[in-house]
């Protein structure tokens, strides 16, 4: 039968403090025992550990020195050839910077031609001679499409 009432705090507290007190015996067997191997073990251990450094220390300075002289040059002699190889080809003629400047300088020629041009008609226009004026209002000196030689404008019919 099983019973559902509920046990007295006192009997609880004194089966935890057992329990308890089994863990930290148990607890401080095992470190006594560890300390007792350690120390058994430890100066075997240490003579082992020092043969081991001396048996690697050698090998390590021979591998750094192969790498130094042997394969660190050659790795930067691998990467400085694909670096070769994945640079695109540079180009033979003038670049689209240089043909847009050249561009550029004709346009700004062009325009200072036909500023210099107007400047050169609109003076000659205002130096007050009727035969200047008269030139400058000409069919050779603009046009206009649909005019005749007088500079009447006719409408097409």
């Amino acid at each position: 039968m099983i019973n559902i009432r509920r046990k007295p705090q006192d009997e609880v507290l004194t089966r935890f403090g057992r329990v308890q007190d089994a863990a930290r015996q148990g607890a401080e067997m095992c470190r006594q025992s560890a300390s007792d191997a350690a120390e058994r073990i430890g100066p075997v251990a240490e003579e082992r550990l020092m043969a081991v450094r001396g048996w690697s220390a050698p090998r390590l300075r021979r591998a750094a020195r192969y790498v130094e002289s042997g394969l660190a040059p050659r790795v930067s002699t691998f990467l400085s050839d694909a670096a070769g190889r994945v640079e695109p080809p540079k180009r033979s003629g003038p670049g689209r910077g240089a043909l847009m400047a050249m561009m550029g300088a004709v346009t700004a020629v062009g325009v200072a031609g036909v500023v210099a041009t107007r400047r050169g008609v609109i003076r000659d226009m205002t130096k007050g001679s009727g035969e200047h004026v008269d030139d400058a209002t000409s069919a050779d000196s603009m046009t206009v499409s649909g005019a005749d030689v007088d500079g009447q404008v006719h409408s097409p019919h």
